[in-house]
C-alpha cells in the first residue's frame, strides 16, 4: 500500500493540535483563518488555469468537452459544476461533464472503494469516446487517486489534452498531463479532510475555468449572463432586468419583449438596439455565431 503520510494533505496542521478542546467561536475563527489560505494557494497558480482555460476554449469552440473526473469531495465538485453550466449560459449538457468514482449514487453517499480502481477510470474515458477534441481534467486533491490517474492516461491515448488539478507537491508516478494546476493548501484544519481548504481551492478553480471559458466563446455581454436559459421565476425576473439594462426598457415592456422571443435575452436586446424584427435579429445573432457584442456592433 502506498505511503501517503509525507503528501501535504495528510500532515497535522499545528495551529489546530487542540482542536477538540476549542471554544465554538476559537475553532470558527481558526477555520476562518485556515480558508484564507486557500485564496491565495489559487492566486499562486493563476498562471497555470490561464493555461488550462485556453486549452478549454480552444476545445469548446471546436465542439468537443470539458470533462471532468474525480472521486469523493473532488468528484462532487466537478458535477456541481458541470450541472450548472447549462443553466447558467445555455451550453449543452454534454459540452461540460462530470465523472465522479462510483458513479451517480456516489453524488448522494460515499462510495469509498471505487476511487481504487483505475480500469474503472479508463473505462469511463472509453464510455464517453473521449478523443482529441476534449479536456479531461483529473481533480485529486492527495493527488494519488487511481481512478483519476486510469482517466488521465486512458484520454491521453485516446488523444485529448489533460490537465491535472492537485493541492500536494509534485511526487514520483504523477500522471504525465499538458498542464498541472497545484494550489497548496497546506494541512487541513481537520487532518486528511479535503474537502475542506483543498476543496475550497478545487471550487474557486472550477468557477475560474468555466466562467471564464464561457466568456470567451461569447456566452457573457459585459458582466451579464446574456445566455441564460429562463426556466424559473427569478431567472424570467433576470432576464428582464438584463434586456432593461441593455436597452433601456421599463421592466414591463422588457418582460413583454422577452415574452416574445421565447426567452431569448440576446435576441430581445438586438431586436431593441438594431430596430430591427425577430427574424433578422435570430439571422444576425447566427452570423455574429451567437455573440451579442459582434452582433451589436455590426454595421
Amino acid at each position: 500500500m502506498l505511503d501517503r503520510s509525507k503528501l501535504l494533505t495528510e500532515r497535522r496542521l499545528p495551529e489546530s493540535m487542540d482542536l477538540d478542546r476549542l471554544s465554538t467561536t476559537a475553532a470558527v475563527e481558526l477555520m476562518n483563518a485556515a480558508d484564507a489560505t486557500a485564496v491565495a494557494a489559487v492566486a499562486g497558480v493563476r498562471a497555470e488555469v490561464a493555461k488550462a482555460i485556453e486549452l478549454v476554449v480552444a476545445a469548446l469552440g471546436r465542439g468537443g468537452r470539458l470533462i471532468y473526473v474525480g472521486a469523493g469531495s473532488s468528484g462532487r465538485l466537478g458535477v456541481l459544476d458541470a450541472a450548472e453550466c447549462p443553466p447558467t449560459f445555455s451550453s449543452e449538457p454534454d459540452m461540460v461533464q462530470g465523472i465522479i468514482a462510483g458513479g451517480n449514487a456516489a453524488m448522494f453517499r460515499a462510495v469509498e472503494r471505487a476511487e481504487d480502481e483505475s480500469g474503472d477510470g479508463a473505462a469511463a474515458m472509453d464510455d464517453r469516446q473521449v478523443d482529441d477534441h476534449d479536456v479531461v481534467m483529473g481533480i485529486a486533491a492527495g493527488g494519488t487517486t487511481p481512478f483519476v490517474h486510469g482517466a488521465l492516461a486512458r484520454a491521453k491515448e485516446r488523444g485529448a489534452r489533460t490537465v491535472f488539478m492537485t493541492c500536494v507537491e509534485k511526487f514520483e508516478g504523477e500522471p504525465a498531463v499538458d498542464v498541472v494546476i497545484r494550489p497548496l493548501t497546506g494541512p487541513e484544519v481537520l487532518t486528511g479532510s479535503t474537502r475542506l481548504k483543498a476543496g475550497t481551492a478545487t471550487k474557486l478553480v472550477l468557477n475560474q475555468i468555466t466562467t471564464i471559458a464561457m466568456v470567451r466563446l461569447g456566452k457573457v455581454y459585459e458582466n451579464l449572463m446574456v445566455d441564460l436559459k429562463l426556466n424559473n421565476q427569478k431567472l424570467w425576473d433576470r432576464g428582464a432586468r438584463i434586456v432593461g439594462m441593455l436597452t433601456g426598457l421599463d421592466k414591463a415592456s422588457a418582460m413583454r419583449r422577452l415574452v416574445e422571443v421565447d426567452g431569448s435575452v440576446k435576441t430581445a436586446v438586438v431586436m431593441e438596439r438594431k430596430r430591427i424584427g425577430k427574424p433578422a435579429a435570430v439571422e444576425l445573432l447566427k452570423q455574429c455565431g451567437g455573440n451579442l457584442r459582434r452582433a451589436l456592433e455590426a454595421g
